[in-house]
């Protein structure tokens, strides 16, 4: 019989500066329950199921490490980079309703992926395969998951 597998790692596109200019991008995720989607909607910051505020909570809760950091808050989620947000969240969505083609997709795009500014990965990305212009054939990659529709802006509390 094997064990449920119930922590992911992951790397982060870009990482996580924290405030001491270190850059965090190895962490690992948790499943998540039932009470990690539940208890942010009583958080009197959130306004709804709709608010984007939920997923930072979300991700809070989820997130078990990230880099050194082992006590990840709302603080350090709010201040990644939009990439490495989008990132978690399709991640986040992968390991808690996905299939293991979808997760295998996912690291795999994101292991080949070089972002502008960043490091080129380890191990260098497959060639695109040559199409000729008109052919008809579609230019995104199946193995690959879509890219986001939108992006979703988190309004700043007064001070």
């Amino acid at each position: 019989m094997s064990a449920l597998r119930t922590s992911y790692d992951f790397t982060l596109p870009r990482g996580y500066v924290d405030d001491r200019g270190e850059v965090h991008r190895k962490g690992r995720m948790r499943l998540a329950t039932a009470r990690d989607e539940l208890e942010p909607l009583r958080d009197p910051t959130v306004s709804g199921p709709d608010d984007p505020r939920l997923t930072i909570l979300v991700l809070t809760r989820v997130v078990e490490a990230l880099g050194s950091l082992e006590l990840i808050t709302t603080r350090d989620i709010e201040g990644l980079f939009a990439v490495d947000l989008a990132f978690l969240q399709d991640f986040y969505g992968v390991i808690n309703f996905g299939n293991q083609e979808e997760y295998d997709a996912l690291v795999q795009a994101q292991e080949s992926s070089t972002l502008l500014g960043s490091e080129r990965p380890a191990a260098a990305p497959e060639p695109e395969p040559a199409t000729e212009p008109g052919s008809g054939s579609d230019e995104r990659d199946e193995r690959r998951p879509s890219q986001r529709g939108a992006v979703e802006e988190i309004p700043r509390k007064a001070q």
